[in-house]
């Protein structure tokens, strides 16, 4: 089979496409024929070895795939060759096939694209995590989304949405601004014009969000704190701009709110049953078209390094995919 082979850490540029054995499925794992693979910006920390999850070298990245049930190792119930399914996997997702854990495995509707359900899981997952589990979101709250336009805050648009929330999305360009409305925002604010504190004090009354869902970090992550309403929930996702925040913990009393850490993929580990719970619940909105996931772009396997070079430059618009 062909697929991305990281050889050394580095930036994608340093990727391959090489030839390597078909994988076989072992106890309790499925080999799934990948039609497509999404993209996600730990992809782009994993080659470097900036992430948690450190594989050994050389190893083949990529985490989110569906395909279709190619064969099914010892001890698997529930799945059979030819069934269309979406899977995360530790790594390997950047490859004609790959083996994932049957456990890791959902069934993919009819009605749903590859490309869709490749996009689907770990963006959907981790905002419905965040917001409903983590934050406990009550329709009529207003929750200010940073970094919006990404595949985890075009995700909570739509999450918030379908559950009644009010959304503010904030982003960097008229561009993601534009799809943060499509996708549910009633209220926009572009970082790069305009004063974060003021917006959001224009967008609340003066209030401040119930909620704010941060994927991003760095220098946006105090200003939309010292903003937060009473008893709010800073939900902290990630850090894509790169740099991890230092908040003063007065800030947390003065508003009688809460930093509430948000880990998806440990959640699963942890609570499978829960977990899995709540993506037969997403799965089920997305086929009956209550969510819309946004993929932007799609890429053959050849150029899967410019996609996480365009992930990493903060290019991307909701999510894109690679095609094998």
């Amino acid at each position: 089979m062909k697929a991305i082979v990281c050889t050394e850490w580095g930036g994608p540029e340093r990727l391959r496409v090489d030839t390597l054995p078909d994988p076989a499925p072992g106890d309790g794992e499925v080999a799934i024929r990948v039609r497509a693979a999404g993209v996600n910006f730990p992809d782009v920390l994993i080659i470097q070895r900036k992430y948690q999850v450190r594989p050994d070298l050389p190893f083949v990245p990529g985490s989110e795939v569906a395909g279709d049930v190619l064969s099914v190792g010892p001890g698997v119930t529930g799945l059979q060759v030819g069934q269309r399914v979406i899977a995360l996997c530790r790594v390997g997702a950047f490859a004609e096939q790959v083996v994932a854990p049957a456990a890791a495995c959902h069934i993919l509707p009819d009605a749903v694209p590859y490309e869709t359900g490749a996009a689907f899981l770990l963006a959907y997952g981790t905002s419905w995590h965040a917001l409903l589990d983590r934050a406990a979101a009550q329709p009529g709250e207003t929750l200010l989304v940073l970094g919006a336009a990404g595949g985890v805050g075009l995700a909570a648009l739509d999450i918030a949405r379908a559950h009644g929330l009010r959304a503010i999305a904030a982003a960097s360009s008229p561009g993601k601004l534009a799809a943060c409305a499509a996708h549910g925002a009633s209220a926009l604010i572009d970082y790069t014009s305009e004063n974060l504190r003021e917006a959001i004090a224009r967008h609340t009354d003066g209030r401040g969000p119930d909620i704010v869902f941060d994927p991003v970090g760095g220098p946006h992550t105090e200003p939309a704190f010292r903003s937060i309403g009473w008893r709010g929930r800073h939900l902290v996702i990630g850090f894509a701009d790169g740099a991890i925040p230092a908040l003063p913990l007065n800030l947390m009393l003065l508003k009688g709110a809460a930093l509430v850490g948000v880990f998806w993929g440990d959640q699963v580990r942890r609570e499978p049953d829960r977990a899995r719970a709540d993506a037969d619940a997403l799965l089920a909105m997305l086929a009956a078209g209550t969510l819309r996931p946004l993929v932007s772009a799609t890429y053959t396997l050849d150029r899967t390094p410019q996609a996480l070079a365009d992930m990493a430059a903060r290019k991307v618009i909701g999510k894109i995919v690679i095609i094998p």
